[in-house]
């Protein structure tokens, strides 16, 4: 099957706007960022919505009717766009400690070496804080799903200081630099 691609998906991703900024790029801290993640996360995502996996009050019904076409379309085109600076300062203890917990927790064996994600891995760094924490937080809790359970895992493991450094850490990280 052919798709239409990020030409098809800009026109798609009109309303994801609202939410998830111009271009993917979101100035809410309780949205993510979608601009330069990997495709394959993204329709994922969508595609845990749309079934029902994961659940939001807004993108599962967000989701709901969209194809899987609809789907790659929007992928493609969020994947193609540019990440922006991210706007979050991280703390200086937490930009020093940063580096050693995403070790520690071995954040890059998944997310890739520089934080920007992998096929259905998201990118992390330049992400959104309140949102990371929030996500974090989630796994831990086990009441946010992933597709294979490996962030469920690793997030048992995470202290709450853990995922407050961690995500201070990871916001403040230049996807443009990465």
């Amino acid at each position: 099957m052919v798709f239409a691609g990020a030409a098809e998906g800009e026109k798609k991703a009109a309303v994801c706007a609202a939410c998830h900024g111009e271009a993917g790029n979101s100035s809410n801290p309780q949205w993510p960022s979608l601009a330069q993640q990997p495709a394959q996360f993204i329709s994922t995502s969508l595609f845990m919505f749309r079934e029902g996996n994961r659940k939001n009050d807004l993108m599962t019904p967000m989701a709901k009717p969209l194809s899987n076409a609809d789907m790659s379309d929007l992928a493609d085109y969020f994947a193609a766009q540019k990440a922006a600076p991210p706007r979050h300062q991280t703390r200086p203890e937490n930009a020093a400690a940063g580096p050693g917990l995403s070790q520690k927790f071995n954040c890059s064996q998944c997310h890739a070496r520089n934080l920007m994600g992998q096929q259905h891995i998201p990118r992390l760094a330049g992400q959104q804080f309140e949102y990371l924490r929030a996500q974090l937080k989630g796994f831990k809790a086990q009441t946010r799903a992933d597709i294979d359970g490996n962030m469920t895992s690793a997030a048992q493991l995470l202290s709450d200081k853990d995922i407050e450094v961690l995500s201070d850490y990871l916001a403040g990280l230049n996807p443009q630099k990465q």
